[in-house]
């Protein structure tokens, strides 16, 4: 078995050499598979590139892939597309998420041949969350509750910036999702592997709030209240053909 852990960035010079240097040291002393690190470069304008050819000079682990569209949707996309290992998955170059969760994916991906797909939660009564601003957990817990009452959807996060899979699943399901190029795009996915009947574990885990996040709060917002609209209707259509065919 081995791993591609998928890095989306935009402007990151500031959090990409600790991001990829502290995900290469904690592969290299916790994990016995074999694994890569993709830096998916949404256009940055800053020295991102120039910082990403350097790691790819001192770790053989890393590689760099420059898109000229931004969003998270296009390179999470893009990595699933280029993916050779039998795991794929991504996190964000801040690790927000505790890294140690990463071997945690490892392990249960390894051991539990059932569950296809790991997704991050912060909101489990077992995760530990810290440092979350008052307007952004507003944001977060009113998503969910939308998410819950619009599509019923069963996980406890969908935007942690944490999510494992194996790779025929990872295929399935980019072939099933539309083409949002932002955040939602990962909102979809999830939401589809559970209308799928795909075996997702909702992992709780350890995350810290990053002040220093490129994410603009309120553009985001609004574009998830259109994607949701675009997705109840197309998720209403399908269901008409389905009820046709039968």
């Amino acid at each position: 078995m081995d791993i591609t852990v998928l890095f989306p960035v935009l402007d990151e010079r500031l959090r990409l050499r600790k991001g990829i240097e502290t995900t290469v040291k904690y592969l290299r002393e916790n994990s016995t598979i074999p694994f890569r690190l993709m830096i998916l470069d949404n256009g940055s304008t800053d020295e991102t590139p120039e910082i990403a050819a350097q790691l790819c000079a001192e770790y053989k682990e890393v590689e760099y892939v420059r898109l000229e569209q931004r969003g998270v949707g296009v390179a999470f996309r893009k990595g699933i597309e280029l993916n050779q290992s039998e795991i794929v998955g991504y996190m964000d170059i801040d690790l927000s998420t505790d890294i140690k969760h990463l071997g945690q994916a490892i392990h249960i991906l390894e051991s539990c041949p059932d569950i296809e797909y790991i997704n991050g939660t912060r909101f489990s009564k077992q995760s530990n969350t810290r440092g979350r601003k008052w307007y952004r957990k507003i944001t977060s817990q009113g998503l969910l509750v939308l998410l819950k009452i619009i599509f019923g959807m069963r996980c406890t996060d969908a935007v942690c910036g944490f999510t494992f899979l194996r790779k025929e699943t990872a295929k399935r399901l980019v072939e099933a999702s539309g083409n949002d190029n932002g955040w939602f795009y990962t909102i979809e996915f999830l939401l589809r592997a559970e209308r799928m009947g795909i075996r997702i574990l909702d992992l709780p885990v350890e995350w810290q709030e990053d002040y220093n996040t490129t994410v603009k709060v309120w553009k985001t917002v609004k574009n998830y209240l259109i994607q949701m609209y675009r997705l109840k209707k197309e998720l209403r259509e399908e269901g008409k053909g389905n009820v046709k065919k039968n």
